[in-house]
């Protein structure tokens, strides 16, 4: 079974982090099976309190019978765009990206390979068949599938580069006295909390948001986010730190709540990139979901 880091991981020891992928390993096992050299990062031996790097491989020998089966489902897909190479998604809140050790179904992976069998790629292993990036279960909205691994690899150099233009929707708590402005603030995995990311927090990176003011509502505000950095939690944990945390996000302190809706009001509604292997670039856009249209028809001035 391999695995590869991303930046979610980064900073997580690495026997927490796969007791946490698979529960069916207890973490004392996990640490028996590092301790006789049945799980390998970049190839070499490590330490259980090992720290992982983004993009780090960790190879694990597991019985075969032990590993989760990923099982296709016939769940309806919404695909706004796709070629022979790679298809966007239209993900509901609500669904996860990939499987975990406690949930193997209902996922968009569990989706995709009922749609495209083994026409997906598998770089980042069985749990993330497919899967470039990822959305928040709870964020709705336009997620990029990689049908093969040229084409993985091909995505994720646009996003190293930055050759890749992604927008989201928020409806966030207060209004703004500016119309434009960025929000540029290191963030990092939370020093007490570490299923949270924070401004300043644990081995921090650069991050930095633009944010558009769209419209102001009853103390809220409509906006355009645009991710120059794909930090986990990025623009929940940067508007949160400036006091206008994302609606209805329990996560990052919205608060108390009167319009109920599943989680945080966000949404990736925007995308922009390069067509793999060609010079041609695909813009895309989706309406506002239901979440946004809800609490707009109530915080309407």
């Amino acid at each position: 079974m391999k695995i590869i880091a991303d930046e979610q991981n980064e900073g997580q020891r690495v026997d927490l982090f796969l007791s946490n992928i698979n529960q069916d390993f207890s973490r004392s096992k996990i640490q028996a099976m590092i301790k006789d050299g049945k799980i390998l990062v970049m190839g070499k031996s490590i330490k259980p309190s090992y720290q992982l790097k983004e993009n780090d491989v960790i190879n694990i020998d597991i019985p075969e019978n032990e590993i989760p089966q990923i099982l296709p489902e016939n769940i309806k897909l919404d695909i706004v765009w796709e070629n022979d190479n790679m298809a966007v998604i239209n993900k509901p809140s609500g669904m996860l990206t990939h499987p975990t050790s406690l949930e193997t179904s209902g996922t968009l992976v569990n989706a995709l390979l009922h749609k495209y069998g083994n026409n997906l790629s598998d770089i980042n292993g069985d749990f993330r068949r497919g899967i470039v990036h990822r959305l928040d279960r709870n964020t709705s909205g336009l997620i990029m599938i990689a049908k093969n691994n040229k084409t993985h690899e091909f995505l994720v150099e646009e996003m190293k580069n930055k050759n890749f233009v992604k927008k989201y929707l928020a409806i966030v708590k207060g209004t703004f006295d500016k119309n434009e402005f960025e929000i540029n603030s290191p963030i990092g995995r939370h020093f007490t909390q570490p299923h949270k990311q924070a401004v300043n927090g644990k081995n921090p990176k650069d991050a930095l948001t633009a944010v558009k003011v769209l419209k102001n509502l009853k103390d809220a505000s409509l906006v355009e986010l645009t991710l120059i950095t794909g930090r986990t939690h990025q623009i929940r944990v940067h508007m949160a730190s400036i006091g206008h945390p994302v609606y209805n996000d329990t996560l990052y302190g919205f608060g108390k709540i009167k319009i109920k809706t599943e989680e945080q009001v966000l949404q990736s509604y925007k995308l922009e990139f390069t067509e793999p292997f060609t010079d041609k670039r695909i813009q895309l856009e989706i309406e506002p979901d239901d979440k946004i249209k809800k609490v707009l028809n109530a915080l309407m001035i």
